[in-house]
């Protein structure tokens, strides 16, 4: 996942908003002119590798002020270019525009850590405080008249069309143009408040709903005093309880389930004791939603009515058709047609997968119906009993160490470049690592920081971050990109996860790879700046190297032993390969169903449970199966506009994913040199200098074949 809202856009690569902030009503009047402008939050990055965040040097109190000013600064730049005498052109509006906010976009990535990373003491009330004056900003620019006035004339100019203009360039007028229009530039003066109006209290809502998330999460821990419930829990994760339990103040004889996944999926794969694998799933699926002052129900209706009028005030039909508009799809019927040619075959594997699960509850005379609560449990003796291969047998072989030298190993293989680990870097915690990265011929490519733990104040689930995106514009810019996890830390030892959790692992590296490839000119079009549905492609493809022999045998080494995982557990690692699709597969589109639907629905009065409910239920929705993300936890569409409509992406990007598959699997090897370059040269360093679909087309030769998703997840193809 992509934690920043990713577009192809200038303007959006100028402010960098996976976050929008507002002033601090808790700062004193005057602050801003007290604030010590030598404060490393305003001074460009100084050290090594083109300069480093200063995380060592960060003092939260001077959030509120940096931001006072460098929004003030970002504004001046950009008066100056609005107000320029001279005739438009590229490098006087748009270039220009490009480097301008350098303070402000510095400012947004270290505040961006605290607030996903950091979320503990003053922060949660920052976020609050700040992230509507930001909203405001972002609409003063593409409100400015003047500004578009720039844009639009050098949109219609001849250098579009001469010749003048290469593609790139060609690319950035046409998204630049289309996205202030998008955003309002041609609204009246009443419109315009309006619509300011409407995305400052979204930018509000929007934090309160992920500050309401990481709450629930924080507040409902699972304790365990009787040892007997542990029964059938690994080894590594029972230890990883316990350490769980100390971390917050119980050293004797308790353990701690936390609530973020991680930790509820062993709980559900593997403890025998039915009662605790229901609390622990309750308090997971509950987040959100538990009628307290943390519920997000009606933060979650106010959204929807608000992302429906504001559609409405631009022109669209619905908030669906105007979040769609520049992604591949184009319109929601488009994403609706590909879930719906999945979704059927999906529930029907389904309905296979609990008559095989319910035949073994009943042959152990458990008597029960399976529910949500039982279906990994159940699952996971079915894929025993068909595959004989039980995962818990895969786990000690999962070192976290271990997989990120196979990450990096095959990095090298595929692409050249080569990771050292450098110490002397700022850290924003000690959980923290850095790494250098070189291309083949032993240039600096970039940095990589990896924060792999849970903690308290940390977002649940996985995701990577730009700290600094590259560019070309006469120095080279290379990044600085981050890989943020939730594994739960080992007590002794080498920290052991899952095999799913490898498979996340390489995903999220698959996006810190796509911007350390990144080889463009423009920062807006660098590495993940990409539509909303090309963007989880490259990390999606980048799973595919786990499971593969080269890995597998050098890296899945027994923590204990240092053996290789054994030939006949990889065999049935691919046997199984298609194994419980139906569950994978419904749990995922049933959110980006609910996530369409919602956005479809225009300007109606809606309940988010009672939506959920009947919708899940008119489209056939399995019972004993959850929603991958329920809606009052849904961070990807209501913390941000960033994935609201776009859930779809990830089954999209699939269907291109499962294809570029093949075509390793048709050159004999995914380490093939000449695919893989291909690979690079029409995916990985290209951003969005080219039309994806004309990247994709170059890469395999024709346009994507879906019927290759279907064949991925072992679903008839028909």
């Amino acid at each position: 996942m992509m934690l920043r809202l990713l577009s192809a856009t200038l303007l959006l690569a100028l402010l960098n908003s996976s976050f929008t902030f507002g002033d601090d009503p808790t700062a004193a009047s005057g602050e801003t002119a007290k604030m010590d402008l030598n404060s490393p939050l305003l001074k460009p990055w100084t050290g090594p590798y083109g300069g480093v965040p200063p995380w060592t040097l960060v003092r939260t109190e001077e959030f509120s002020p940096a931001f006072e000013i460098a929004i003030k600064r970002a504004s001046d730049e950009l008066d100056e270019i609005a107000n320029s005498t001279e005739p438009p052109t590229f490098e006087n509006t748009v270039l220009s525009l490009q480097n301008s906010g350098e303070d402000l976009r510095r400012l947004e990535a270290i505040f961006g850590v605290h607030s996903s990373n950091l979320n503990v003491g003053p922060i949660p009330d920052i976020e609050k405080n700040v992230m509507p004056k930001l909203s405001e900003h972002e609409d003063s620019i593409y409100q400015n008249k003047s500004l578009f006035d720039r844009i639009a004339a050098v949109y219609q100019s001849d250098a579009m069309t001469d010749g003048t203009f290469d593609l790139a360039q060609r690319r950035i007028v046409d998204d630049l143009y289309k996205t202030f229009i998008r955003k309002g530039a041609r609204l009246d003066d009443a419109q315009k408040a309006k619509l300011s109006q409407i995305n400052t209290r979204l930018a509000r809502l929007f934090t309160d709903f992920s500050q309401n998330v990481l709450e629930d999460e924080k507040g409902f821990v699972t304790w365990i005093d009787d040892e007997s419930k542990l029964a059938g829990l690994p080894d590594s994760v029972v230890d990883a309880m316990k350490s769980a339990a100390e971390e917050r103040g119980n050293s004797g004889g308790k353990w701690a389930v936390t609530n973020t996944r991680s930790s509820m999926d062993p709980v559900l794969t593997y403890a025998d004791d039915r009662s605790l694998r229901e609390g622990v799933w309750r308090n997971y699926y509950s987040r959100g939603d538990n009628g307290d002052e943390h519920d997000n129900n009606a933060i979650i209706s106010e959204i929807l009515k608000l992302r429906a009028a504001r559609a409405k005030l631009l022109g669209y039909p619905t908030h669906a058709h105007w979040r769609m508009e520049p992604t591949m799809a184009k319109d929601p019927q488009a994403a609706m047609d590909l879930m719906m040619k999945v979704w059927p075959k999906a529930v029907a594997r389904v309905k296979e997968e609990v008559v095989d699960m319910q035949a073994i509850a009943d042959s152990e005379n458990a008597n029960l119906k399976i529910e949500p609560w039982d279906y990994r449990y159940y699952a996971e003796k079915v894929r025993k009993d068909k595959y004989d291969l039980d995962l818990n047998e895969v786990t000690p072989y999962m070192q976290l160490d271990k997989l990120r030298e196979a990450m990096m190993w095959s990095a090298e293989q595929l692409y050249g470049l080569t990771f050292k680990k450098i110490s002397g870097v700022p850290v924003f915690h000690p959980d923290v690592t850095v790494w250098e990265v070189s291309k083949a011929d032993g240039s600096f490519a970039g940095l990589w920081y990896l924060d792999p733990f849970a903690r308290e104040g940390k977002r649940s689930g996985a995701w990577m971050t730009d700290y600094r995106e590259q560019q070309h514009l006469g120095d080279e810019i290379r990044p600085i990109v981050s890989n943020n996890s939730n594994f739960v830390k080992s007590g002794d030892g080498p920290t052991l996860i899952s095999w799913d959790d490898a498979v996340t692992l390489f995903h999220e590296f698959g996006h810190a790879l796509h911007s350390l490839l990144s080889d463009v000119k423009y920062r807006s079009q660098a590495g993940t700046n990409v539509a909303r549905d090309y963007v989880e492609f490259p990390s999606q493809v980048n799973e595919h190297w786990l499971d593969t022999p080269e890995v597998l045998n050098q890296f899945a080494v027994h923590f204990e032993t240092g053996e290789a995982l054994p030939q006949v557990l990889i065999d049935k690692i691919k046997n199984a390969s298609t194994f419980n699709k139906g569950f994978d597969t419904v749990e995922y589109l049933a959110s980006a169903l609910i996530d369409m639907k919602l956005h479809l629905a225009g300007d109606a009065d809606i309940d988010p449970d009672k939506f959920e409910r009947e919708t899940l239920a008119a489209i056939g929705m399995p019972s004993e199966i959850p929603m991958r993300h329920r809606t009052p936890q849904f961070a990807h569409i209501f913390s941000s506009d960033a994935y609201s409509a776009g859930y779809y992406s990830y089954l999209w990007s699939d269907a291109l994913t499962a294809d570029a598959a093949e075509r390793f699997k048709e050159a004999g090897s995914f380490y093939d040199k000449e695919v893989a370059k291909s690979l690079y040269e029409n995916v990985m360093s290209v951003g969005d200098t080219i039309d994806p679909a004309d990247g994709f087309r170059k890469f395999r030769g024709r346009d994507v074949d879906t019927g290759a998703l279907l064949r991925k997840r072992g679903f008839p193809v028909d």
